[in-house]
């Protein structure tokens, strides 16, 4: 809480703690950037050995990415009696190709990066699935399962951070490199599921066939995120010059959105969740360079989040607007490889 008093007037400004997280890792690489920007400019030269560029340089590549095993997914319980926390879950798959640009600036102490990936048009590999526990008699029990394929509309994903090189502070041999990472990642998941069936698995009505569009989905997620990097380089284990390991573990604070339309539903159906929680990051790759300033890297990537808030359903056809808590969970897990073209100029 912040408060400014003049004479008789005071104004309080009540800041809440996901504002002060959402800000805090930006606000660091900010501050870190400015000081290291401050410090280049009179800093010498590097100790000799370290395994940096020892004057800047700017590289560019051409990324394709492959999630496989990946899914977005949300839940919510009952905001009436039986209160039962799960009646609803939708799974919805995100194996797709995606394709983009990874630029990064490089300096003797530190690096800033930029990647911006684009999901390439098509069905996602595997189904969207819908459960339904909605049988207040019997609220464990799933009453309704319905499968449907998955159309990817236009989807982004983005990255900026930060890092700066410690090895030398730390007093580790040349060949590994350690840098704290700073930074924030964003999602952008736009998912229509289309030509679907549903069953009533009570046995009242049997399966019914679901035609055309059925749920166009939107899911932001913004990470605001710190860990650390590694670069180890393997040319004396192997006897392949040029030739390196690169390691990521980073946690973040997310905040996630969602928007579902059910198409299929009377009037204008729509459910919202705004959620807050982490992800843990894990990336693991090797890069060879090739000669004249390209090089090639094969990365793979683990990001699991696990987020809760508060979910609500409107449909201003029938006067309804309800918003609760119970049960509410949103989460994903991305398994992806990435192979990266790069030119350093």
């Amino acid at each position: 809480m912040v408060t400014w008093a003049c004479n008789v007037m005071v104004l309080t400004i009540k800041i809440s703690s996901p504002f002060c997280v959402r800000c805090f890792v930006p606000l660091t690489v900010l501050l870190l950037l400015v000081f290291l920007l401050a410090a280049e400019s009179s800093a010498g030269t590097f100790e000799e050995g370290v395994s940096a560029p020892l004057t800047p340089s700017f590289s560019v590549g051409g990324k394709i990415r492959y999630l496989f095993k990946s899914h977005t997914s949300y839940e919510f319980g009952n905001p009436y009696f039986p209160y039962q926390e799960l009646i609803s879950q939708l799974e919805f798959p995100l194996d797709t190709w995606w394709a983009g640009l990874d630029m990064r600036l490089r300096f003797p102490r530190f690096s800033v990066g930029l990647e911006a990936l684009t999901s390439v048009k098509q069905n996602a590999h595997g189904e969207f699935e819908d459960s339904d526990w909605d049988d207040d008699n019997r609220p464990y029990e799933k009453t309704i399962y319905s499968t449907s394929q998955m159309r990817v509309a236009p989807s982004y994903m983005v990255r900026f951070d930060a890092d700066l090189e410690v090895s030398d502070w730390l007093g580790l041999p040349a060949w590994l490199s350690i840098r704290p990472v700073g930074g924030i990642r964003y999602q952008r998941f736009n998912l229509v599921s289309h030509d679907g069936i549903q069953y009533d698995l009570t046995g009242a009505s049997g399966s019914a066939v679901l035609p055309g569009e059925g749920i166009r989905f939107k899911q932001t997620y913004w990470h605001y995120f710190v860990g650390l990097r590694s670069v180890i380089d393997l040319s004396r284990t192997t006897g392949i010059p040029s030739f390196t390991l690169n390691l990521q573990a980073d946690w973040a604070y997310v905040e996630g959105m969602n928007e579902d339309n059910h198409l299929l539903r009377p009037g204008r159906r729509f459910t919202y969740e705004d959620t807050y929680g982490e992800a843990w990051h894990y990336s693991m790759g090797l890069k060879k360079e090739l000669g004249k300033g390209f090089s090639i890297g094969l990365d793979g990537d683990y990001l699991t989040i696990s987020t809760t808030g508060n979910h609500r359903l409107l449909n201003r056809t029938f006067g309804m607007d309800i918003s609760f808590s119970n049960g509410v969970k949103v989460w994903s897990d991305q398994l992806s490889l990435s192979l990266t073209l790069e030119y350093r100029f």
